[in-house]
């Protein structure tokens, strides 16, 4: 019954789950937007049903999505009052604009694009996904702003009289180097997770046989999105990782269990952490891999957490900085493992994308259901390894987790709200799941755009023709 702890779970478990939604928003709608305007250059009516089967699906988890998100910035008054009156100035700027501009333009071009289907002109229509897409990305890029300040702080300074930071310059808020690579890290796991998203739901449709010349075309393009992203964001997490090795190494080095520093270290494939000795009791390692992985150079010096922790008592005053070792280390190789079986799926689907090659893998097909869970497990894995990497910190080098925690909210109230939302959220994970399943049984709408196009027309001759 620790408020800290409690506090913790809920905003652990409301994060994850809202993780979950938020990457296939950006990348479905990117992937919807590119396949409206094939429709709309080629004049190919049949792409019309797919489109709008797609859109379904893009609608349902933008829903939950939201009703997800909205829960977060309630913590952040409630559960983390003591975090929210001292980085408030700074941390609500870029919340509020993503509310207020990204989300706002996001969610009216949407609607504007669900209801305007034969009410708006062909590329007016098209804009409207163009202009959710870009709002996606440009909300994301907003709350990374938020986050990026929580790893890396800057642009601030501390009012010796209220005791809390003050923001001092907007320009360096936003050129804040840790967005950069967050961002960047965050667009290629939004393509990767909708890539197999839709490898999977094309890959059901072909297997029932249902539409195949249309879930060809759309097998053929997430085959692409599913290459580019998992490249990309492996590309990118290295040179992130890099980055974290400079500015945050308690992070990284709690990610592979690297205790000792040394001269050129071993890489841990898989360890026994024990943070009581300061060492791994079963370690299987690759000789000199760390250093290569750290700096990009073989025989480079490697600091460890223990050397680490000394140092950093040292900067900050006597405590323990030394985050969750089994967590973080376990979660950076579950998104390592979940990134390399998507590697190695993505390649054969690029190389079948062809109908006549797709049709013979039947196995490889049924393969692909199930493989729609990796990127999920990725970004989730990914960002358990820099929230809970950065503990003790809540903003980090300026404020403790224990420090932000709300003084006057009881454990019982946190217990029971951190019960309710997680029924709550399982009970919403069932309904999102059973709405897409249930369409995705459904399949295309089988009248075509031209049949649409020309119904309200043929009303009007029929009404008036009595």
């Amino acid at each position: 019954m620790d408020v800290l702890f409690l506090a913790r779970m809920q905003f652990a478990t409301t994060t994850v789950f809202h993780y979950f939604f938020v990457p296939l928003s950006i990348g479905l709608a990117l992937f919807i937007a590119i396949l409206q305007t094939r429709y709309v250059r080629t004049g190919d009516k049949e792409m019309k049903p797919l489109i709008k089967f797609l859109g379904k699906l893009f609608t349902i988890n933008f829903a939950i999505g939201v009703a997800t998100g909205i829960v977060q910035e309630f913590q952040f008054g409630m559960n983390w009052s003591e975090y929210s009156r001292y980085v408030g100035d700074i941390f609500g700027v870029p919340l509020a604009i993503e509310a207020l501009l990204a989300f706002f333009i996001e969610s009216t071009f949407l609607g504007l694009w669900i209801f305007g289907w034969e009410k708006l002109s062909r590329k007016l229509h098209l804009a409207c996904i163009w202009l959710v897409t870009a709002a996606s990305a440009l909300s994301a890029f907003w709350i990374l702003t938020a986050n990026s300040f929580m790893q890396n702080p800057v642009g601030y300074t501390i009012n010796a009289d209220t005791a809390r930071a003050e923001l001092t310059s907007f320009t360096e808020l936003l050129s804040n180097p840790y967005i950069a690579y967050q961002y960047a890290h965050v667009l290629a796991g939004a393509l990767a997770t909708t890539g197999f998203f839709v490898l999977g739901i094309s890959a059901y449709q072909i297997m029932k046989g249902r539409n195949q010349l249309l879930f060809n075309k759309a097998f053929k393009q997430a085959a692409v999105f599913a290459i580019l992203g998992t490249l990309a964001v492996t590309g990118i997490g290295h040179i992130y990782g890099v980055f974290l090795t400079e500015r945050q190494p308690m992070k990284m080095a709690a990610a592979d269990a690297h205790w000792n520093t040394a001269d050129n270290p071993d890489w841990a494939i898989i360890a026994i952490p024990d943070k009581t000795q300061g060492r791994n009791t079963f370690a299987v390692k690759v000789p000199g891999m760390l250093s290569f992985l750290s700096y990009n150079r073989f025989g480079r010096q490697v600091e460890g957490i223990n050397d680490l922790q000394k140092d950093m008592a040292v900067q900050y005053g006597a405590g323990d900085y030394v985050p969750n070792v089994w967590v973080t280390f376990y979660a950076f190789r579950f998104m390592v493992a979940a990134g390399g079986l998507m590697f190695l799926i993505s390649i054969p689907a690029l190389l079948w994308r062809q109908p006549e090659k797709l049709a013979q893998k039947h196995k490889f097909l049924k393969l692909l259901i199930p493989c729609i869970l990796l990127p999920v497990i990725a970004n989730a894995a990914g960002w358990i390894v820099a929230e809970v990497g950065r503990q003790p910190w809540i903003v980090y080098g300026l404020q403790t987790v224990n420090q932000g925690v709300s003084q006057v909210v009881a454990a019982p109230t946190v217990l029971f709200s951190l019960l309710g939302f997680t029924a709550l959220y399982a009970v919403l994970l069932v309904i999102t799941v059973k709405l897409m399943m249930k369409f995705c049984r459904e399949g295309l709408i089988t009248e075509t755009s031209e049949t649409v196009e020309q119904a309200p027309a043929e009303a009007a001759a029929v009404e008036g023709g009595k």
